[in-house]
């Protein structure tokens, strides 16, 4: 039902194809709730089409890695320095950050110098990799919307006002639908469909592609009658992936905008890692994950990964988030079986273990049964809807002054104003 109220300006900065989605959802979902709603900021064509009025599309500089960022400082110090002028001059009501730590931490501090509540919907994985940043949120950020279960605790024994709301990736799922055509046409053909997902992000189908193509290479010939088909985000990636399938030699067929349809037709998938592994555990296919990093990458990493997994649905399934053996995954490693998405976090060629995964699946029918039956165990736990209506409902609640659960730190470390801090931000 909706709700009178005096206009409600709300700043949004999403920097991810995939926070772009999010964020247009969230936006349709506060527009549903408040008659006098107006979405503002950087975000990309999804949150456009949801009605947001774009100071500029952030997405397309959703860049990787230091030296990558550095070429485009100059690009970042211009987009906070217009979201500054903005808050000083017409001081929305809120601001929204969606994932894409870095920049949004630029925006953070801007809104909370001009004394404007900040939420942080879908928080960057700091714990996995970067957990000295929490100060960060502590101190710059108001309420954190934490889309997985652990992440509420994790953040409250920190002392950050963090609130569960679930994943926003499900509630997208649940409402889609397939190009029925599309379907019908490929179920027509023969033989077993392995879908290939090298990424959003160009830098990722650049470096991960070739690996992909070369274990879909070494998996045809054990499977003479397999059937290849690539995901790719956005036409320049589909023609990039198409020049790389003709020097490979591989019968592979390219795709653009079908990628809900080609994970829910395939018999196993390949992919680079990224949120995409909650939509592969969400269709319960059986997929190995590659991140194919260069060696200085690799080495760097090794200092700042917490975790011992990099795919979200390895670490929703471990029975420990931080365990002593970070090493990344192995398959000769003890209980390798346990881990329901073979990841391979590399700066070397793993095209043979990729392949063996998939060579097992197509080959034999009970392996592959047993893992889709592990996935849709673990999808009944976690794969919920609704978090972007409890995220718009959070929010709304927060600037109307209705009181929201304000958790006490778990930490006796954390310093006694912490709750009172937190209190006066909820009626701000």
């Amino acid at each position: 039902m909706k709700t009178s109220r005096k206009p409600l300006r709300i700043f949004f900065s999403a920097g991810e194809p995939s926070g772009d989605l999010h964020g247009a959802n969230l936006i349709r979902q506060l527009r549903g709730c408040c008659d006098d709603f107006q979405a503002v900021g950087y975000g990309g064509p999804q949150m456009a089409r949801a009605g947001c009025r774009l100071h500029a599309d952030l997405t397309a500089l959703a860049v990787m890695w230091f030296g990558r960022v550095l070429l485009n400082i100059h690009k970042f110090w211009d987009l906070a320095g217009r979201a500054d002028r903005y808050f000083r001059h017409h001081r929305p009501d809120a601001v929204v950050l969606v994932d894409y730590p870095g920049f949004n931490w630029w925006i953070a501090r801007r809104a909370k110098t001009h004394g404007i509540p900040v939420f942080y919907y879908t928080p960057p994985q700091i714990w996995s990799w970067a957990q000295w940043r929490v100060k960060k949120m502590r101190r710059l950020v108001d309420h954190v919307l934490c889309s997985l279960p652990f992440e509420e605790s994790w953040f409250r024994q920190r002392g950050c006002n963090a609130t569960f709301v679930g994943h926003p990736f499900f509630d997208q799922l649940r409402r889609l639908q397939f190009d029925e055509s599309f379907l019908a046409e490929h179920r027509r053909r023969a033989g077993p469909l392995v879908t290939i997902l090298p990424g959003s992000r160009t830098q990722e189908v650049v470096k991960n592609l070739k690996w992909l193509l070369k274990s879909a290479a070494l998996v045809r010939a054990e499977v003479p009658d397999v059937r290849f088909a690539i995901a790719a985000f956005k036409p320049k990636q589909a023609e990039f992936a198409r020049r790389r399938v003709a020097a490979a030699g591989l019968p592979v067929e390219v795709y653009v905008g079908k990628t809900p349809e080609l994970m829910h037709l395939a018999d196993c998938c390949m992919s680079v890692s990224g949120s995409v592994s909650l939509e592969l555990l969400y269709y319960t296919k059986p997929t190995v994950i590659l991140y194919w990093i260069d060696r200085l990458a690799y080495f760097v990493q090794r200092f700042f990964r917490k975790v011992k997994y990099i795919t979200l649905v390895n670490l929703l399934a471990a029975d420990e988030l931080y365990p002593e053996d970070l090493t990344p995954f192995d398959p000769d490693q003890p209980d390798a079986e346990k881990v329901l998405f073979p990841e391979y976090l590399t700066c070397q060629d793993k095209s043979p273990q990729i392949a063996a995964h998939v060579i097992e699946w197509l080959t034999n029918d009970s392996k592959r049964e047993v893992r889709v039956a592990e996935l849709a165990r673990l999808k009944a736990k976690v794969a919920h809807g609704g978090a972007s209506s409890r995220a718009a409902q959070y929010i709304l609640d927060v600037l109307a002054g209705r009181p929201v659960p304000v958790p006490r730190p778990h930490f006796t470390q954390t310093p006694a104003d912490y709750t009172l801090r937190n209190r006066t931000h909820a009626i701000r």
